[in-house]
């Protein structure tokens, strides 16, 4: 089961929602619907405060969104390629959370978040105070004084230990100034945020359980949000604990099928892709220079009259937005940049020629290779057939084709 849904692209940053943010609107609309509203300003009709609770969720889902938002553009200000937003009750992450360029760069990203929510709660308060001035309806008044508070306590528990927290992140930026490991730092701040979230999530399931109170099922959200995110980013770091000094020749898929620059997607699609296993494929310039990468996918997506006049290099993803390595580069830290490309795949180039592909796959055999003592490149298949206007790249010689 999926534990994610996407929404629009705005601003060309892909918007997904985790599955527990619809249960915390419905939690938040319920409460102050049938609690906090009725209880402050009583004698009111029960639609008007639905529909205050309603509204109130909304914006604080927008809030979210807002304060994510401001982080995204704010790294990829700073050269991390922040193309999507994974939206949680208690504010989200824009991936990749670990791949800034140094600690001072993770910092500033870190604190673009807080920022953007003391300044909205500093917005509601004001907002409160005009409303209260005019002699706005109560509810009003109470409705942006919530939202002010909200957005004061998310500035205020993003500096949990958690990740994708902004606290896990100054946690995350300390250690790896401390320790020039931020693999290591990785490790270290996901063990950190499981320890922070499983005694929240005890804490309220027992309110729930022993006590009755409803209200435990906040605590029972943050800490699943702060288990799952630790778990989740916790990835990388176990793959640090497998000797990740190898070098990238020992994983990457030699020899990968490439796809011409020039070459007609009607071309492709006709003469290529029937012949051709690969979800994603170098493009490359006549003279075999990388200019991208293709993914199938993309390529069926173009509208069957323009097929004919656009070309692979058109609809392709950008060398720039493409991990490129060289064949002696360490392993261990391809996999942190795998996760920057759209397509999860890194370009290994030597001579200015795409001599492999590195995909989550190979990184994967090549370490448990290792570790079992298995000899690098047993473990290949078949060459892959060569389809109509693809070639396979010419280069040193590694693990198996490309997947």
């Amino acid at each position: 089961m999926t534990m994610t849904f996407a929404l629009r692209r705005p601003a060309g940053i892909r918007v997904a929602v985790h599955w527990t943010v619809p249960v915390a609107f419905v939690l938040v609309a319920s409460a102050l619907a049938e609690a906090r509203l009725p209880d402050a300003h009583p004698g009111r009709p029960t639609w008007l405060y639905w529909a205050a609770g309603l509204g109130a969720a909304v914006v604080c889902c927008a809030s979210l969104l807002a304060r994510d938002g401001a982080r995204a553009v704010v790294a990829r200000r700073q050269g991390v390629a922040a193309d999507s937003i994974v939206l949680w009750p208690c504010g989200g992450a824009a991936r990749p959370p670990d791949t800034a360029a140094s600690p001072g760069a993770e910092l500033r990203i870190a604190g673009a978040g807080p920022l953007v929510s003391l300044g909205l709660a500093l917005g509601s308060m004001v907002i409160a105070s005009l409303f209260s001035a005019v002699g706005a309806s109560d509810l009003a008044v109470e409705t942006a004084t919530w939202l002010a508070a909200v957005n004061a306590l998310l500035a205020v528990g993003h500096a949990l230990p958690g990740v994708p927290l902004d606290g896990a992140r100054l946690l995350h930026a300390v250690v790896w100034w401390r320790t020039k490991d931020r693999l290591r730092a990785t490790g270290v701040t996901a063990a950190v945020g499981r320890h922070a979230g499983w005694p929240l999530l005890l804490v309220g399931l027992a309110r729930v359980v022993f006590a009755a109170d409803l209200g435990g099922l906040w605590l029972v959200l943050v800490g699943t949000f702060l288990v799952t995110a630790a778990t989740a980013g916790s990835t990388p770091a176990r793959s640090a604990e497998a000797p990740h000094d190898l070098p990238v020749r020992q994983a990457m898929s030699s020899h990968p099928v490439t796809a011409p620059a020039a070459l007609r997607v009607s071309e492709f699609l006709s003469g290529s892709l029937s012949g051709c296993r690969h979800s994603a494929l170098p493009v490359v310039d006549d003279d075999g220079k990388p200019l991208g990468l293709i993914s199938v996918p993309s390529v069926q997506r173009v509208a069957a009259p323009a097929r004919t006049s656009t070309t692979l290099a058109d609809v392709s993803l950008p060398l720039d937005r493409v991990p490129t390595v060289a064949p002696d580069d360490p392993l261990g830290g391809v996999l942190p940049r795998l996760d920057t490309c759209p397509a999860h795949r890194a370009l290994v180039v030597e001579g200015g020629r795409v001599v492999g592909v590195v995909t989550p796959w190979d990184v994967g055999r090549a370490l448990a290779r290792h570790c079992v003592g298995i000899p690098s490149g047993s473990g290949g298949g078949d060459p892959v057939s060569r389809p109509f206007g693809l070639t396979r790249a010419k280069g040193v010689t590694a693990g198996n084709p490309v997947d």
